[in-house]
C-alpha cells in the first residue's frame, strides 16, 4: 500500500535551477521561448497531437505538423527528406540499423558521443575509430579517413559500410570539415552520416552544401524543444531504405515504429521555430562571445582545450588551480560547484574542477560577465 507521506515527494516538483544561469552545454540551446511555454501548457497531455492523426505523426495537417516537417524542415537543412525521432541516438541507430548488417564495419570520429557507439554495437557492427591529435586540441583530421578506410579494407577485405562525423563533437566543441569528409566518404563510395546534435538549431548548416548523405538533430539541446526530440534529414535517394515501410501495416515506417514524437516535443519544437530561424543568424556574434570568454578565463589559469580560435559555443577547460584548491577544501571536489551555485550559476557538474565543459550560448552581457567575475572571485578568494 502506497502511503500519503510516499506520495508527498511527487506532489509539487520545482525545478530550482531555473532561476540560475545554466552554462551547461546540453540544455543551452534548448531552452524554450515563451511562446513555446504557453503551447507546452495546451499540447502537454500525453500524445496530445494523436486527436488529430489519420495514421501517421507527419501527416497530420492541424496542428500543421504535416507543413513543419515536409516543407519548412527540409528548407531550414537544404536537405530532401526530414523525419522526426525520439532523439539523436533515435536517428544515428535507425541509418545504422538500416545500412548496416552484423559485422559491418563503421568509421567514426573518436570524439564520437558515447550514443554512437552503442547504437553500433545495437547493430552489432564493428567500429574502426579516426583518431584525434590529442592534447590539447583534439582535432580530427580530415585526411585521417582516408587513411581508417583504408586500414578497414586491409583488415577486413571490404570497405566500411557508413562514415560518420560528429559536428562539433560533445567534448570540445570541435568543428571539423564536414564537407571535406563527405568527400573522402564518396570518394570511396561510402554513405556519410553527419551527427550536428549541437550544430542544428545553433548554427547555420546545408545538408546539400556539405553533401552528406544524412544528417541528424536534436530538438532538445539544439532546437529550444522540450523533447525528447530528434531531426533525422536524408538525401532522396536514401528515403526508401530509412523509411521503408511496414508491410502488415502500409502507412507505417518501420525504423521509427511507426510513429515518433507524439505531444509536447513535437508542439514546442514548431512554436520556438522561428526564434530559432531568427538566432542562427546571428552565429558570429556567439562565435565572438565564445571566444571572448576563453580568453578571459585563461588570463586567470584556465586553459581551454580544443581548437583555436574556437568556432563553436561549447568549450572545454583545464584548471589545475581550481584542481589545487579541490585537494585542500573541505568540500572537495564539489567546492566549485556550491561556490558558482551562491553566485546564481549552474551548469558546472557537481564534483568537477580539474576539467569541464560549459557553453556560452545565448548568455547576454550581463550574464556572461558574471559568469567570468565568478571564476575570477572563486580564483581569488581561495
Amino acid at each position: 500500500m502506497i502511503t500519503l507521506n510516499e506520495l508527498r515527494k511527487f506532489q509539487n516538483l520545482k525545478r530550482e535551477h531555473r532561476k540560475y544561469t545554466n552554462i551547461d552545454p546540453l540544455p543551452r540551446g534548448g531552452i524554450i521561448y515563451p511562446n513555446a511555454r504557453k503551447a507546452l501548457q495546451e499540447w502537454g497531455d500525453g500524445y496530445s497531437v494523436c486527436d488529430f492523426c489519420t495514421g501517421r505523426l507527419d501527416l497530420i495537417k492541424n496542428p500543421p505538423i504535416f507543413d513543419f516537417i515536409h516543407e519548412i524542415l527540409p528548407k531550414f537543412l537544404d536537405v530532401d527528406v526530414i523525419c522526426i525521432t525520439h532523439g539523436a541516438r533515435e536517428g544515428i541507430f535507425a541509418v545504422m540499423h538500416s545500412v548496416c548488417k552484423s559485422g559491418d564495419t563503421i568509421v567514426i570520429d573518436s570524439n564520437a558521443h558515447y550514443t554512437t557507439y552503442v547504437a553500433a554495437e545495437r547493430t552489432r557492427s564493428k567500429i574502426k575509430e579516426v583518431p584525434n591529435s590529442g592534447y590539447p586540441e583534439f582535432k580530427i583530421k580530415e585526411e585521417d579517413y582516408t587513411k581508417v578506410i583504408e586500414e578497414v579494407k586491409k583488415e577486413t577485405g571490404k570497405l566500411p559500410t557508413l562514415v560518420l562525423l560528429t559536428y562539433p563533437d560533445g567534448n570540445y566543441g570541435n568543428l571539423s570539415d564536414a564537407k571535406k569528409v563527405a568527400e573522402i566518404s564518396h570518394e570511396y563510395n561510402i554513405p556519410f552520416l553527419l551527427n550536428g546534435a549541437y550544430a542544428m538549431g545553433r548554427m547555420p548548416i546545408s545538408a546539400k552544401e556539405i553533401d552528406c548523405d544524412f544528417i541528424i538533430g536534436s530538438g532538445h539541446k539544439s532546437m529550444a524543444s522540450s523533447g525528447p526530440i530528434g531531426i533525422l534529414g536524408m538525401k532522396k535517394k536514401c528515403e526508401n531504405v530509412i523509411l521503408e515501410k511496414s508491410k502488415y501495416f502500409k502507412i507505417k515506417e518501420i525504423e521509427l515504429l511507426g510513429c515518433t514524437s507524439r505531444g509536447a516535443g513535437i508542439i514546442t519544437m514548431m512554436a520556438s521555430f522561428p526564434h530559432v530561424v531568427e538566432r542562427i543568424e546571428h552565429w558570429k556574434e556567439e562565435v565572438k562571445k565564445a571566444r571572448l570568454f576563453s580568453g578571459q578565463l585563461e588570463k586567470i589559469g584556465i586553459k581551454q582545450l580544443g581548437e583555436k580560435p574556437h568556432n563553436h559555443d561549447l568549450m572545454f577547460f583545464e584548471s589545475q588551480k581550481l584542481y589545487d584548491i579541490s585537494k585542500r577544501h573541505k568540500q572537495r571536489g564539489y567546492f566549485l560547484y556550491h561556490e558558482l551555485k551562491k553566485k546564481g550559476i549552474v551548469g558546472i557538474k557537481p564534483g568537477l574542477t580539474k576539467n569541464f565543459k560549459l557553453s556560452t550560448y545565448l548568455l547576454t552581457e550581463k550574464e556572461l560577465k558574471t559568469v567570468i567575475d565568478a571564476f575570477k572571485d572563486i580564483i581569488a578568494k581561495f
